[in-house]
């Protein structure tokens, strides 16, 4: 199996037996189920879409909190309904995780795209203002991807970096630095290697 579905409860570190500090990002996965099986046949690739969390009423059409698909080899065999726990990876190995950014609303340009902005004295009108936006009468408009202010986070944000604890009593899985999104949020990860 490639990945699993699970919820982010906050960062913490870990220190090593040679007295390296190694920050983390902790995340809970108790077992996902497989909802679906893909085939060749049917679907055109292999994959199985998996399911995280089950509602506590579940409806005709959703019965999970999160689903997620992953691509599977064609020789894997597989059965609708099974389970898949943390014991998928072990340690060192390489993941790419896929969050939601935080959302932080609209924002200037200074914050968005880190632009210097003017000088701060007395007597300057331009102080954290984008400054010239358009070009002359030729184009007649603003270019299209111009770096301006906007709605900054909120969006679907992946890091690659590897698995550095695992605890399968708990289901969970400690990733060496960061992961995108807030604390409660859904994640998933999908091994590389």
């Amino acid at each position: 199996m490639t990945g699993l579905i699970g919820k982010k409860l906050g960062m913490t570190r870990v220190i090593q037996d040679d007295g390296r500090v190694i920050p983390m990002t902790v995340i809970q996965c108790e077992p996902n189920v497989i909802a679906q099986i893909k085939t060749v046949e049917k679907d055109g690739y292999p994959a199985i879409v998996l399911g995280f969390s089950q509602l506590k009423k579940p409806t005709k059409t959703r019965k999970f909190h999160a689903m997620k698909e992953f691509r599977i080899g064609a020789e894997e065999q597989v059965n609708k309904g099974d389970t898949l726990t943390v014991e998928v990876f072990k340690e060192g190995d390489e993941v790419s995780v896929t969050g939601t950014s935080k959302g932080k609303g609209f924002q200037g340009v200074v914050k968005r795209h880190h632009m210097a902005g003017g000088p701060a004295s007395h007597g300057s009108h331009f102080h954290r203002e984008p400054g010239s936006v358009g070009a002359r009468a030729k184009p007649g408009k603003i270019l299209r991807g111009k770096r301006m202010a906007g709605h900054m986070g909120n969006e679907t944000t992946t890091v690659r970096t590897s698995v550095v604890y695992l605890d399968s009593k708990k289901n969970l899985i400690g990733i060496k630095g960061p992961v995108p999104g807030s604390n409660n949020g859904i994640v998933s990860l999908k091994k590389l290697n």
